[in-house]
């Protein structure tokens, strides 16, 4: 079986779609697949191409035991539509023109969306590999850049849609990272098979007992310290605000200490809001390697996970869930709908609050610092129930099974 990935995200860059793909990636290689990987200069989040891939148009390498094939991209700092487009759109021609000249032919093409755009470059190498597309959907785009003031420019939208139903038409098979996004393709499409490809954890990588750390001391934590974590992109759609917000609520027990470890396009915003605000129980760090991340959370009490209270968002599920159950750290989910329902209802992994309620984040924050037996015993139960059901090993070996049924 011989596929090509697309994405325009990919490690070394750091975040969600990067690890979830790699993890993918290698598990199917080891499989006996034949993996390509098509993907674009590293950059994200910083919004930089890295210095060892700046000024090249093309680069082809062997990272990780993949075949990796890494194309130029237009980057910019700037939030405007126009950046967004000039960024989406730059990859997309050049990967279809590195993909076209320098990748073999294949039996699937695996396009990773968002940004929906690069379904354009999945149609041309489609035909141009004679392969049939999977078209993977990690968030419904237009909807989120809709709902979230990302698009707003109605031509653009109309197009988008049209865009994306083409593709989903187009598509041999469709995967959805949550229940909630299978469902709304599904409703629309009852014709085509649509897949749930959830996210998992790297059970091995992430092991508790195995791992030592010594972040705690280094950054000047004490063992009485309560360390909340929220460790990713820092973004409009995490509302991170409320953190500041809620940090402000339980300043008068000093001991409840709360970390964002990771940049993104709201962190100026959040770092004054914490001068003005005279905060001393907050604290930012730039994000780091994976290979650091197992140390980070050990040293952590529990884990933040945020989202805004949109309709939009009640079929998500954000990939920090999977690391911090491994990891045995009770969650602090402020995420309604499917990730609610089976992470803390099914899971007991953790406490909800209400999304965008500073104050009942803060009262779910003190309730596991008053109450670490029971915050422990939310751990384990969180990692009971990964290994059981968000599995990488076996999520990537169903997802192997699929496609030589399909073949």
């Amino acid at each position: 079986m011989k596929i090509i990935i697309l994405t325009q995200y990919f490690p070394p860059e750091v975040g969600a779609p990067q690890n979830r793909l790699y993890e993918v990636a290698v598990r199917l290689a080891k499989m006996g697949v034949e993996l390509q990987v098509l993907t674009a200069m590293p950059n994200y989040p910083k919004m930089q191409i890295e210095s060892a891939y700046k000024g090249k148009w093309y680069v082809h390498e062997n990272m990780y035991g993949l075949d990796i094939h890494r194309a130029w991209i237009w980057v910019g700092k700037s939030k405007s539509i126009i950046s967004r487009l000039l960024n989406y759109f730059s990859f997309v021609f050049t990967s279809i023109w590195i993909g076209c000249f320098k990748l073999n032919k294949a039996d699937y093409i695996f396009c990773e969306s968002p940004p929906l755009f690069l379904g354009i470059s999945a149609l041309v190498l489609k035909k141009a590999k004679h392969a049939k597309l999977i078209f993977n959907v990690a968030d419904l785009w237009p909807e989120s850049a809709e709902k979230l003031g990302i698009i707003t420019n109605r031509f653009l939208l109309n197009v988008s849609t049209r865009l994306e139903e083409y593709l989903y038409k187009s598509s041999a098979l469709i995967t959805g990272q949550a229940q909630g996004i299978v469902k709304n393709i599904k409703g629309r499409f009852p014709d085509k098979t649509v897949y749930w490809l959830p996210n998992g954890v790297d059970l091995s990588f992430y092991d508790s007992g195995k791992i030592t750390s010594n972040w705690r001391t280094e950054n000047k934590f004490t063992n009485d310290d309560f360390l909340v974590l929220y460790a990713g992109i820092i973004g409009y759609a995490q509302a991170l605000e409320l953190v500041l917000k809620a940090a402000q609520i339980t300043a008068g027990t000093p001991t409840i200490k709360w970390i964002l470890l990771g940049s993104g396009p709201e962190k100026d915003k959040l770092l004054r809001m914490k001068e003005d605000m005279k905060l001393g129980n907050v604290f930012f760090y730039e994000p780091v390697a994976k290979m650091q991340m197992p140390g980070i959370w050990k040293a952590a009490d529990a884990a933040l996970v945020p989202l805004r209270r949109l309709d939009l968002f009640k079929g998500i599920i954000p990939s920090k869930i999977f690391e911090a159950m491994a990891m045995q750290k009770p969650l602090l989910l402020g995420v309604e709908g499917e990730a609610e329902d089976l992470f803390i209802n099914e899971g007991k992994a953790g406490r909800s609050f209400i999304p965008e309620d500073a104050a009942d984040l803060a009262k779910q924050a003190m309730y596991l610092y008053q109450n670490k037996a029971e915050a422990a015993a939310y751990g384990v139960n969180g990692n009971n129930y990964a290994r059981s059901n968000f599995n990488r090993d076996i999520i990537a070996e169903k997802f192997y099974n699929l496609l030589k049924g399909e073949k």
